[in-house]
């Protein structure tokens, strides 16, 4: 039996012999038209019971330009365009999708498990700032650094040129500057023959004010809701099956037309729907549908500061069924044992025992008080496999969301990164790495935006420094909207030569190696693990197992000075495989752990500043 495959209605539709079909739904419309515009004709669209208006044209090849003309007045691009060639506010362009060819039918996708993602900015991860100019990097990336995965932050058409993304006002176009719907599939195609799979991530909290025309089709959005961003989505009230639809078709479109193997939604806590199904279990029900239909795994991660596990349970158990989150509690927890800071969001941690929490549990805060929101805040967690969960020391947010966009490279010292890198990548969840980190990116990024609206840039500015009045970061804030700003944030690969650089990719490289060939490394579960933290001193042991298999023990000291204890270890003779202070990684013989650590024979151990160094059983000498 065929399973029904997908396929987007709404928008410009091409069939084969070249008629294309238009359908837009615009409740609040009384006659709508959908204009041509070369050579400029106009034709009236019908209208059904249910708002939608449709008609039908021949003879229009790909390419070819076009809008929507509202009550006979006012030419507006199409909700659901396909390409924006001339930006947020100019005319849509029909594109063929079926005209791509594509080479990677046997690529079926990558289990969750086997993720190891690198999250990147497609304007300033090269100087070219394009989808293609991505590809010469990915035999660097699988090879150099050792990621099975790219997360692509968001491209849907934004106004003007730079931008992070989460301004995006047309879901279903690919960014113009970037090299539009061919230069995207171009990426992938490449990514899915390197044996990558490619993450996106997608906005459905909120569209950016400059070039959003929804609402002068229907309601798209509400006021009975309050986000950071503006208006809420309207997924719950009056009409809003439609709006619905029109969200759950973008994560179909994306995983159809563009072949992609994960959608990461952005914050979802600025998603509210009180349906009987929540919007999200509908749009993850539909993902993971149509990926069977395809033959493909697709997963969908979610960005989520609820700490509410109800997002990551499965549906038998009541929950919304969706893969993983991001863990906003393992980073804030690394963080701030690596930096010392206590402003904003991070008062509410800085105990190496949140740190042990996070690996163990996945929440820290799973019901407890918290001094940042001043409630009780989570749900437990400990129950969730750690897979579900996906961990990190940098990210766009917790970098770019600083006032001056500085990396952990410039905040903490060199043996920290690799501290910071060591727990991260042996960690029982995903991993995922921000572009740049892997040699110690030093280049800041900055929060950049390129508004044509100059109220709106203005509003914008006043916004960021608002937004850090809660941190004690000091120094005046960089102008999103100035190009320095922007060029300030663009990588400087070659930078991975030099000593110090090479020398931490190097780690990167190795850790993820092991990663790869160890059993208990590649495990996500929570059965065999234990975390120990001495009383007395800032260290931290993960003694990691399968039965049968490798048995692992990981050391790490946060302590910016040596430190000396006598650990508690697990049974037997451990023997170091990897040190980070190891000369190999920029560090010294004098700086690295003994090579072997006995239970039977407890001794003083002096940890070096920022230690990380994991020991095996030596099963001879055990």
């Amino acid at each position: 039996m065929t399973k029904d495959i997908w396929q987007l209605e709404r928008g410009a539709t091409l069939d084969p012999i070249g008629v294309v079909r238009f359908s837009v739904w615009a409740p609040r419309v009384r006659r709508m038209a959908v204009r041509i515009l070369s050579p400029v004709h106009t034709v009236l669209m019908e209208r059904d019971r249910h708002d939608v208006h449709t008609a039908t044209l021949p003879g229009l090849p790909p390419g070819s330009r076009y809008c929507y003309v509202l009550d006979g007045e006012r030419e507006r691009p199409d909700p659901a365009s396909r390409f924006q060639p001339e930006g947020v506010h100019g005319p849509s362009a029909i594109v063929d999708p079926c005209s791509f060819p594509w080479t990677d039918q046997p690529w079926t996708g990558l289990p969750l498990v086997d993720l190891i993602i690198y999250e990147l900015h497609v304007g300033t991860f090269t100087s070219e700032g394009t989808f293609t100019a991505v590809i010469p990097y990915l035999e660097y990336l699988r090879d150099e650094v050792g990621v099975t995965a790219i997360e692509v932050m968001p491209v849907a058409e934004f106004p003007g040129r730079r931008n992070w993304g989460y301004d995006g006002v047309h879901l279903y176009a690919p960014h113009s500057a970037y090299g539009g719907p061919e230069g995207l599939k171009t990426l992938v195609n490449a990514c899915h023959e390197k044996g990558l799979a490619v993450v996106l991530d997608v906005v459905y909290n909120h569209l950016g004010p400059e070039g959003n025309y929804l609402a002068e089709y229907g309601p798209y959005f509400t006021d009975r809701y309050e986000t950071p961003w503006g208006q809420a989505v309207n997924f719950d009230g009056e009409d809003s099956q439609e709006v619905r639809r029109y969200v759950v078709d973008n994560a179909l479109y994306w995983i159809t037309e563009y072949h992609l193997d994960a959608l990461r939604l952005d914050a979802i806590h600025g998603i509210f729907d009180a349906s009987p199904k929540h919007i999200l279990q509908e749009l993850g029900e539909a993902v993971h549908a149509q990926a069977s239909a395809l033959g493909r795994r697709v997963l969908v991660i979610a960005e989520s500061d609820l700490n509410d596990t109800q997002v990551i349970t499965d549906l038998a158990a009541g929950g919304w069924g969706l893969d993983a989150q991001w863990s906003d509690d393992f980073h804030h927890s690394l963080h701030t044992l690596l930096t010392g800071e206590r402003s904003g969001y991070y008062q509410d941690f800085g105990r190496l025992a949140d740190l042990g929490t996070a690996i163990k549990d996945g929440f820290v805060y799973q019901g407890q008080y918290s001094q940042f929101r001043r409630r009780r805040h989570g749900t437990p967690s400990r129950h969730l496999p750690g897979k579900r969960f996906v961990v990190c020391s940098q990210n766009h947010d917790q970098v770019g969301n600083r006032a001056h966009g500085e990396r952990l490279s410039t905040l903490a010292p060199f043996p920290a990164l690799k501290l910071a890198a060591g727990l991260v990548l042996s960690a029982p969840n995903i991993p995922l790495l921000f572009m740049g980190e892997e040699y110690g990116e030093t280049a800041p990024f900055l929060y950049f935006t390129s508004h044509t609206d100059p109220a709106l840039a203005q509003a914008v500015r006043e916004g960021r420094q608002r937004e850090f009045a809660r941190f004690a970061w000091g120094r005046e804030v960089p102008d999103p909207q100035e190009l320095e700003t922007f060029q300030r944030s663009v990588l400087h690969h070659q930078a991975r030569a030099q000593d110090s650089h090479r020398a931490l990719l190097r780690f990167y490289h190795e850790m993820l190696a092991l990663r790869k060939q160890s059993p208990t490394l590649r495990n996500c579960g929570k059965d065999h693990l234990e975390v120990m933290a001495p009383a007395e001193e800032p260290v931290l042991i993960l003694h990691r197992w399968r039965p049968r298999e490798d048995n692992l023990l990981l050391v790490a000291s946060f302590a910016a000075c040596a430190v000396a204890l006598i650990p508690v270890l697990p049974s037997g003779r451990w023997q170091k495989i990897l040190d980070a202070a190891a000369a190999r990684f920029g560090g010294t013989e004098e700086e690295c752990l003994p090579s072997f650590l006995s239970s039977a024979e407890p001794s003083r151990l002096e940890f070096p500043p920022f230690a990380f160094a994991i020991y095996h059983i030596d099963r001879e000498l055990s």
